[in-house]
């Protein structure tokens, strides 16, 4: 079986690296992961990677005068390890348009509210604020405006009466690790793909398999 060739950008723990890590050891799993990357040293997720045997790298941003020059060591580091498609996974940087443009099509992201409602920062705070019955999260494409690509699959979680941020947070991650694993085996079957800034084409991809509710 030939399978996907994936890089993960971190920042932090990366937990929901982590889940893909987990779900790239099943020899089923179409997916191989030959890279993660991170744009701060030291951090919890390039220990967590290395317990999984993945390879990583770190590009560290503290280090170059610009964004453009660190983004085209990034755009380097991921070519050079042969990397297809590339999954963010807490990587907390807003990326340049030219970095967009180059994995334009091959760039996801994990995203903690139901978008395109809560877009940004401090999701379920806001959630909570809003008075929200449903939360969730949603693996999208990246374009050039914040949270807006194309929508590949969600989850949703439901918001109890005594929730606060924390509990909310909690329920949101668990089903974070369940979704993007399952979206990104959609993209490397080819039951998802990209068409556009506008559209994904779903190409036998099931209700079930775009949509959990948790």
């Amino acid at each position: 079986m030939k399978k996907l060739k994936v890089a993960v950008m971190i920042s932090g723990r990366g937990s929901n690296m982590g889940s893909l890590a987990r779900a790239a050891m099943d020899p089923d799993y179409p997916v191989e992961i030959v890279l993660v990357l991170s744009n701060k040293p030291n951090v919890e997720g390039l220990n967590l990677a290395q317990q999984h045997g993945l390879p990583i790298r770190v590009v560290d941003q503290t280090t170059f005068d610009s964004r453009d020059e660190h983004e085209l060591a990034v755009t380097q580091a991921l070519q050079e390890a042969g990397a297809e498609l590339v999954c963010m996974a807490g990587y907390m940087r807003i990326l340049e348009d030219a970095f967009v443009n180059e994995w334009r099509g091959r760039l996801i992201n994990i995203h903690p509210s139901l978008l395109p409602s809560f877009t940004g920062l401090d999701t379920h705070a806001r959630a909570l604020e809003r008075g929200v019955r449903i939360h969730g999260c949603s693996v999208h494409f990246v374009n050039n405006e914040l949270d807006a690509g194309p929508i590949i699959a969600q989850a949703a979680v439901v918001v109890e009466p005594n929730d606060d941020e924390s509990s909310l947070a909690a329920r949101v991650l668990e089903a974070e690790h369940e979704l993007y694993p399952r979206a990104l085996k959609l993209i490397a079957e080819e039951k998802i793909r990209w068409t556009g800034d506008d559209s994904v084409r779903d190409n036998n991809a099931t209700a079930d398999d775009v949509a959990l509710l948790k």
